[in-house]
């Protein structure tokens, strides 16, 4: 049902994402594979919410990604699996192929910092698709804008 997509989503976009950066921010060996570990969890929910509405979609025969909320998730899921291949590929501590590369450091940094400001402007927007209750708009988009200067700064 629909109802996993934004569960799913935000658990994985806002949630595991913004753990992991706050992770990685603590510094050290051990947090940095944790910050990997755990945006990979993140990653594989954005993809069972993905799954969600793509099957949702599916079940009453409606189009796919045709709206720019689609598009932009699509999209948006894509960049984090990119942004962790980066990180996963050139920055592991362990095995990564560049892993004191500052100029590759910050590039992931950004990208990452690009990638999780849209996907929670996004989910604000999508929450609003959802509800128009002032409320719970604001109970979901207050810790969103109190809790960015801690992942995304």
């Amino acid at each position: 049902p629909f109802s996993w997509h934004p569960l799913l989503m935000t658990w994985g976009l806002i949630g595991c994402a913004g753990i992991s950066v706050v992770t990685k921010k603590m510094g050290g060996y051990k947090n940095t594979k944790n910050h990997g570990l755990i945006a990979v969890l993140g990653a594989m929910f954005a993809f069972g919410g993905l799954y969600a509405i793509y099957h949702n979609k599916n079940l009453y025969e409606r189009p796919h990604f045709t709206s720019y909320h689609g598009k932009i998730g699509l999209l948006l899921v894509i960049s984090s699996v990119a942004v962790g291949l980066i990180g996963a590929i050139f920055l592991h501590p362990d095995c990564g192929t560049d892993k004191i590369n500052q100029k590759i450091r910050r590039i992931h940094k950004m990208c990452a910092r690009i990638m999780l400001a849209s996907a929670w402007t996004l989910a604000f927007q999508g929450f609003t698709k959802i509800s128009s209750d002032p409320v719970a708009l604001a109970c979901y988009g207050v810790p969103l804008l109190l809790l960015a200067p801690f992942t995304l700064i």
